[in-house]
């Protein structure tokens, strides 16, 4: 049997990236791009540089939670009918873990699902460093809102 994915329409991070990620929007900004995307999660990726740093060198914390709430939005507006619905950020929150510095590479975001429901979303965003360890947790609400006529 082959699992469900739980996004309602078959999806590419090419596809997404081309279409989500608009030129003058932060995300492009920042350099975010949606790197993966699995049955139950997408994964999204920011270089830590110039435009993601903060006077001392390090990641900015506003940083995270933007490649936080990109990924988590993106992930979520996949998972209702496009057609009929679209979802708005509720609250945020985030606890930075540890430090990565400018030059350090890249830090990646995954979102996945701890609540699909018909008004409302829940996402779990861990973000790590390329080595693999953890540098920020995140946990993101959405509203999903009926489009109206």
């Amino acid at each position: 049997m082959t699992p469900l994915s739980i996004f309602t329409v078959p999806i590419t991070p090419e596809e997404v990236n081309a279409s989500q990620i608009v030129e003058g929007q932060m995300a492009r900004h920042l350099g975010i791009e949606i790197t993966e995307i699995g049955l139950d999660f997408m994964t999204a990726s920011m270089p830590v540089d110039h435009r993601t740093i903060q006077r001392v060198g390090i990641l900015h914390g506003g940083a995270s939670l933007a490649l936080a709430e990109t990924v988590g939005s993106i992930a979520a507006s996949y998972c209702i009918d496009r057609e009929k619905c679209f979802i708005v950020g509720q609250e945020i929150n985030a606890n930075h873990i540890r430090s990565v510095r400018n030059g350090e590479g890249s830090v990646h975001a995954k979102a996945t699902p701890l609540h699909l429901g018909r008004t409302s979303q829940v996402w779990d965003i861990k973000i790590r460093d390329d080595g693999g360890k953890l540098v920020c947790v995140s946990r993101f609400t959405v509203a999903v809102l009926e489009k109206r006529a």
